[in-house]
């Protein structure tokens, strides 16, 4: 015969402060875990979301980013007659050869400079990325000292609105317009025209990277190998969102850091848990003795008793969530290790990451109420009605 649920509730109401102050500090313990699993969240949006399967990305042979060698604008006249590649709104083949550079800026809040990316691209490097939408003004105008901002750089650097200039290469630059760009990596960038950032950073007749859409994904994959098969280029490619993914170790030390932190606590936490089980054992010993005299077997108590410590488990689970809820969103920083750039992403409170941390949370309770019940269980009737 199995001891009601509602036995363990009423239990858990008569001590209100004990259950509030162990289901407090499994909270504090689920609000740590979800933080580190909702930045890693946001940086995974960030990066693998980034990109699109169709496009092809193509580097100098070695080059691990974008940053890290040019090559020569020949080879890109080369990778434009390609078969596979798609054809954009002008009929021409959908090709962009590009450059990346980094800038330092101030932020808004005072709190220093940082890196940011700056790229260079062809007209037809907006249509290669159709999810990135314009927020505010207006594209920048082929030829122009002309630049478009992330709505992010826009929120978090100083001069950074329609109509301020920005200062890199050789000169000013007027910002024209601002993008959304949807939490992708592209968040952390700055657009130009191509040739007008050549000619400011000294790099006529090279490329930092080149980006080929194929008309299909059966079409990238041959792209792709074919661009690195050819031993007259000296290249390298690969799909867009596999160059994205391989970035993602920007937040090894976020990941490493974090869960240190989240099982040092998690283990307090499983303690305390434990601690207020072992009280309600002593506190209720002659309680006990008497489910066991009206008939309730020993099975029956344990898991009676385990089920109370999984149901302290799950209120700091809700109460956990529900502190972390106002941060769902908040955005921050981090160095791209890739790029040395910083990269902006969200704090990102995904379905998997909740149910995860509830899962967090019911490990806690178990290992926090196992020993107590099984104590509870194995007491003798005749010296636990003494007590």
């Amino acid at each position: 015969m199995a001891i009601p649920i509602s036995y363990n509730v009423r239990n858990m109401k008569l001590r209100k402060g004990l259950t509030i102050m162990t289901a407090l500090g499994i909270a504090l313990t689920v609000t740590t875990a979800i933080f580190i699993m909702a930045l890693l969240a946001g940086l995974q949006k960030a990066f693998v979301t980034s990109g699109n399967p169709l496009n092809v990305l193509v580097l100098r042979k070695g080059s691990t980013s974008e940053l890290t060698g040019p090559f020569p604008s020949d080879n890109f006249q080369v990778l434009k007659t390609l078969p596979g590649i798609a054809n954009d709104r002008h009929g021409e083949p959908l090709v962009s050869g590009e450059i990346t550079v980094v800038i330092v800026l101030p932020r808004k809040d005072g709190s220093g400079e940082v890196n940011v990316t700056v790229r260079g691209m062809m007209q037809d490097g907006l249509e290669l990325r159709p999810t990135v939408k314009l927020a505010q003004g207006r594209w920048f105008t082929p030829g122009q000292r002309e630049v478009v901002v992330s709505s992010s750089i826009h929120r978090r650097f100083t001069h950074a609105n329609v109509g301020d200039s920005i200062e890199f290469g050789k000169g000013q630059w007027q910002i024209v317009g601002v993008f959304d760009a949807g939490g992708t990596a592209y968040e952390s960038e700055i657009w130009g025209d191509v040739n007008q950032m050549t000619s400011d950073f000294d790099r006529q007749g090279v490329y930092s990277s080149a980006y080929l859409r194929a008309t299909d994904p059966v079409a990238a994959e041959a792209l792709k190998n074919r661009v690195t098969d050819d031993q007259r280029l000296k290249l390298d490619s690969m799909l867009e969102t596999e160059y994205y993914a391989k970035q993602t170790s920007s937040g090894a030390v976020i990941r490493l850091i974090g869960w240190i932190v989240a099982v040092i606590m998690a283990i307090g936490s499983s303690f305390a848990a434990m601690n207020t089980m072992y009280a309600a054992v002593a506190y209720r010993s002659r309680e006990i003795a008497t489910l066991r005299v009206i008939g309730f077997s020993r099975p029956s108590i344990l898991t009676s008793f385990v089920l109370e410590a999984i149901l302290l488990s799950l209120l700091g689970a809700v109460a956990g969530i529900v502190l972390m809820l106002p941060f769902n969103g908040m955005t921050t920083g981090t160095q791209n290790q890739t790029t040395f750039s910083e990269v902006v992403f969200g704090l990102q409170m995904t379905p998997s990451v909740v149910l995860y941390a509830i899962l967090f949370a019911l490990i806690m309770g178990l290992f926090g109420g196992i020993f107590p019940a099984w104590h509870a269980s194995r007491r003798e009737i005749l010296a636990a009605l003494r007590d």
